[in-house]
């Protein structure tokens, strides 16, 4: 059933508010950013009809069956341990957050908002368009003294980028994606007023805020992972960061610098020939494609440099098999794939677990779009555990305070929220 609505953006706060009484729900936000891709502006899904709960090692065989089960939309999560599938690869790192690798559900109640016109699939259309309706937003409620910790110090991440980079000297690597966390313990927020924060100073094409059983993934994304439409696959990694200039003249000449900086130039090249190499496991022979290199879009608080590969999905492969074949994404990992991901896990500190994985959905016409889960504060509010992790690409001329420095502007906007310094 569609309803025409005058305040979107008033909508799709009460909106949100009224999902997060279900004990799952999902909330994907594009922000109004054009994108030719896009199917909508916002999706909002609530409460359960069927799920899966999957931990790597046949999680994608699970999703795949659930899939065929279930052919309307889905929405749910991919964690980046689902590498210890599609590769001979593990995780030993202490994961204080406890997600599972995988979860998708089916949702009793949909909002689909495109425009001015809000569609609303339920038993009970008319209800929930009065129930939303109905919600008086409660005031932002800000945290309380966070304490916020860093697994690794500043002279600790350099020394490991040091380690790094002999890797890279020697071959065994051209690059990698190292993380590091920041964490808050005993920490009590109010995850969806944290999250309508974050969403209002750092509008992202891929936001999404979901939440799975008391534990909470805040998502300020500008990247997408993987998309399909038709019999097309879409991806679009970022490789590439800048500041916001303080003036229009200076916001400018950022751009244009990072359009031509050469060292942003060798990382996005890179990651598109990763993002090539495992898009033809899942293409039709010579149609993959680069459709836009070295695009430079401007956020609220960054410049990011963003790549479009796309290829013709073969014929029979599933959508699960294609998401399958290229995950993780090469934004995340580095090359070569496998040995990158080696060395994430024999320097970095934390289990990545939900970051860098994927939030998304499929439709019934069997597409489907994830992002990249990064600029990102997941929380568990049985264990009172607050988290976020940030990363930066490691080359060859890579400069250790350089990437440190360039961390800490991709994770300007959760501190802002959060009311943290480092």
């Amino acid at each position: 059933m569609k309803f025409e609505i005058a305040d979107i953006p008033l909508f799709k706060q009460k909106a949100l508010q009224w999902a997060a009484n279900h004990e799952v729900c999902s909330c994907l936000d594009s922000n109004s950013h054009s994108n030719s891709y896009s199917k909508f502006d916002a999706l909002i899904a609530a409460g359960v009809k069927s799920e899966l709960i999957a931990s790597a090692g046949d999680a994608f065989n699970k999703l795949n069956q659930f899939r065929q089960q279930h052919t309307g939309w889905l929405t749910g999560f991919l964690g980046y341990d689902l590498k210890n599938e599609t590769e001979q690869l593990y995780s030993v790192h202490t994961d204080n957050l406890h997600f599972p690798d995988l979860y998708f559900f089916e949702p009793e109640h949909l909002i689909i908002i495109k425009g001015e016109v809000i569609e609303i699939l339920s038993d009970n259309a008319e209800q929930i368009f009065a129930e939303v309706n109905k919600q008086k937003l409660y005031s932002i409620q800000k945290p309380n003294d966070l304490n916020l910790q860093a697994r690794f110090s500043r002279e600790e991440y350099v020394q490991t980028f040091d380690r790094i980079k002999q890797h890279i000297n020697r071959g065994d690597i051209y690059v990698t994606n190292f993380c590091q966390e920041f964490y808050v313990e005993n920490a009590v927020i109010h995850p969806v007023s944290i999250f309508s924060e974050l969403n209002r100073i750092s509008r992202t094409p891929f936001a999404s805020f979901f939440q799975y059983y008391g534990q909470y993934i805040l998502c300020a994304s500008p990247e997408r992972f993987l998309a399909k439409r038709g019999d097309k696959l879409i991806s679009q990694p970022i490789k590439g960061t800048a500041r916001r200039g303080a003036t229009k003249v200076e916001d400018n000449a950022i751009k244009h610098n990072l359009r031509n900086n050469l060292k942003e130039q060798q990382e996005n090249v890179m990651v598109v020939d990763m993002v090539r190499n495992d898009l033809t496991k899942s293409a039709v022979s010579g149609s993959v494609k680069t459709e836009e290199l070295f695009g430079i879009y401007s956020f609220k608080q960054v410049h990011q440099m963003i790549s479009t590969v796309t290829c013709k999905l073969q014929y029979g492969l599933s959508a699960v098999e294609a998401i399958r074949n290229t995950f993780p994404m090469g934004s995340m990992t580095g090359a070569p794939k496998v040995s990158a991901m080696q060395l994430i896990e024999q320097y970095e500190r934390t289990r990545r677990g939900v970051y860098s994985g994927a939030v998304g959905y499929f439709s019934p016409d069997d597409d489907f779009d994830f992002n990249v889960v990064i600029r990102t504060i997941l929380y568990s509010a049985a264990n009172e555990y607050l988290s976020f992790e940030v990363g930066s690409a490691i080359t060859f001329d890579a400069k250790a305070e350089d990437e440190y420095d360039e961390c800490l502007l991709k994770a300007k906007a959760i501190l802002k929220v959060l009311q943290v310094k480092l």
